[in-house]
């Protein structure tokens, strides 16, 4: 008998099973002749329409499934057939341009590709001795990420954060920002998110032209559990392909590896295991390492992966982020708070980490510079206590100083994205590492202190604030600096105010607002 012809075509004895058992995805299957080993996949239904996948034999005659697709229509005592392999994906030059599901169909309403070879999604990790450990820089052209989280060219990079803080939008603008330079194979593989993000994606990279060297996969939010927890292992299928076959980079992009996660604690509760901490599966952690692992530099070629990873409850001690940690080379954590004040990307400066940030991979001054700018940022952090208590007026001179290189440095490292020009309006840029640290520094050295913090908020590099707002006058400029930190930042209002009445403006002429003498009345009585 012929399998499906997504399996590969063969010919073999056909065996035959019946249905005892349906609930939910749950499928148990009884054959009286051949058991399928663990990992089989099985048909059943019309024309083999619902797949399961054996994931535990019960006894000599029963297995027990998970079923990949919607299990309406299955009912106890229904033939199913074994198709003899595991689940398999397809490889080769023609996926390329082609967006697939988990079983290799293509979802872009295009014919099948034919000249491609199918293979298991299920293969182990490449060997010790065949892995590279030559670190490399793998360049962004996001100045906050070049310049304190640079990310190292065939390793993994996680992006952590809740909902809402930008992770989509993060992992799009690297994709515009690194497929053009990239001369090897992007895959896209989209776990347990959003169906309109993909669409969107295809539509925006079919219009960036960089479609020929691309192909997504997506098992999206609206599928089975099981279906959600394969598509990662085909995506990766792909991936390998290009590196060991073709001796090609692959660039491989993951949204989101938390539903990856989330979509095993699923099949783990169908299939009736014990949880363990906060409802997660007790074999998380080998789970993940399973998918991980394969992600990895060998003599061939090199995949370099970038994970958004969904932050419950921004709580970054849960048990899948804290798994997830291990496994990564960069973390960019993006912060709620960054959010709120209109600081993006919202990449917490001092909780995101590389371990690529040592002076003998980025060199000296790049590591001297970023060791300098988070002290800077730091001891601001500690100082907006008593900035909120006492008013800035109260620091010393120095700390006056560190205050206002972090604040401009706060906002040189925001910048405007590709991904995101038809709702802000401003043109995306893209920034070289050499002009991220010389802007960097020069903040630091001062030199921009004349400039007010807003003529650094949203460039591209640092010529943009001369463009922005040419110095003319520094004095009158400096004061409105102040007032303008006082108005993005309540805690700095009250400086803001005795500056004002220490240093008169000559050419202002208004007059306090009654609301302020209002409220200095009644503070008074």
């Amino acid at each position: 008998m012929k399998f499906d012809q997504e399996m590969g075509s063969t010919t073999r004895l056909a065996n035959f099973g019946t249905v005892v058992s349906v609930r939910g995805s749950v499928v148990d299957v009884r054959f009286d002749e051949l058991l399928p080993p663990i990992y089989s996949v099985l048909r059943a239904g019309d024309k083999g329409r619902i797949v399961i996948e054996v994931l535990a034999q019960r006894d000599a005659r029963h297995v027990r499934g998970i079923a990949l697709t919607p299990t309406q229509g299955l009912a106890r005592g229904m033939a199913v057939e074994d198709t003899g392999g595991p689940l398999k994906a397809p490889v080769g030059t023609g996926i390329l341009s082609r967006m697939f599901d988990v079983f290799g169909k293509p979802l872009d309403r295009q014919a099948a590709p034919t000249d491609v070879e199918w293979r298991t999604v299920h293969q182990a990790p490449p060997a010790l001795a065949r892995r590279s450990t030559k670190s490399e820089i793998f360049e962004t052209g996001i100045k906050v990420i070049d310049v304190l989280v640079p990310l190292e060219r065939g390793g993994k990079t996680g992006l952590f954060g809740g909902a809402g803080v930008g992770k989509t939008v993060l992992l799009t603008e690297m994709i515009h920002n690194m497929i053009g330079h990239q001369k090897g194979v992007s895959i896209f593989c989209g776990i347990g998110e959003r169906c309109r993000e993909g669409e969107e994606l295809y539509r925006d990279m079919k219009e960036a032209g960089v479609l020929p060297n691309m192909v997504m996969v997506f098992g999206q939010m609206n599928e089975p559990p099981g279906s959600r927890f394969r598509v990662g292992h085909a995506a990766l299928t792909m991936a390998e392909y290009f590196r060991d076959d073709e001796h090609r980079d692959v660039l491989l992009l993951i949204d989101n590896i938390f539903r990856y996660i989330q979509a095993g604690m699923e099949v783990s509760g169908l299939m009736g295991q014990m949880p363990s901490r906060l409802g997660y599966q007790p074999t998380m952690g080998t789970e993940l390492s399973r998918l991980e692992e394969r992600i990895a530099n060998t003599d061939a070629g090199a995949i370099t992966s970038i994970q958004a990873v969904y932050v419950p409850a921004d709580d970054l001690t849960d048990p899948a982020a804290v798994h997830t940690f291990s496994h990564l080379s960069a973390s960019i954590v993006l912060s709620r708070k960054r959010a709120s004040e209109g600081l993006y990307p919202a990449i917490d400066l001092l909780q995101s980490s590389s371990k690529m940030a040592t002076p003998g991979i980025i060199g000296e001054r790049h590591y001297l510079l970023a060791q300098e700018i988070r002290r800077t940022l730091a001891q601001y952090e500690d100082l907006k206590d008593v900035i909120a208590m006492l008013g800035l007026e109260q620091l010393a001179p120095e700390d006056r100083n560190v205050v206002a290189r972090a604040r401009r440095l706060e906002r040189f490292l925001t910048q405007p994205f590709f991904a995101t020009e038809q709702f802000s309006g401003i043109k995306g840029e893209l920034v070289s590492l050499k002009d991220s640290l010389d802007g960097c520094e020069q903040i630091l050295r001062d030199e921009f202190k004349d400039y007010p913090e807003r003529a650094l908020y949203m460039i591209g590099t640092i010529d943009g604030a001369k463009k922005k707002l040419p110095l003319d006058k520094p004095a009158t400029m400096a004061g409105h600096g102040v007032k303008l930190a006082a108005k993005e930042d309540p805690k700095l209002a009250a400086d803001s105010k005795s500056k004002d009445e220490s240093e008169p403006q000559p050419e202002s002429n208004t007059k306090p607002e009654p609301e302020v003498e209002h409220a200095a009345d009644a503070h008074e009585s």
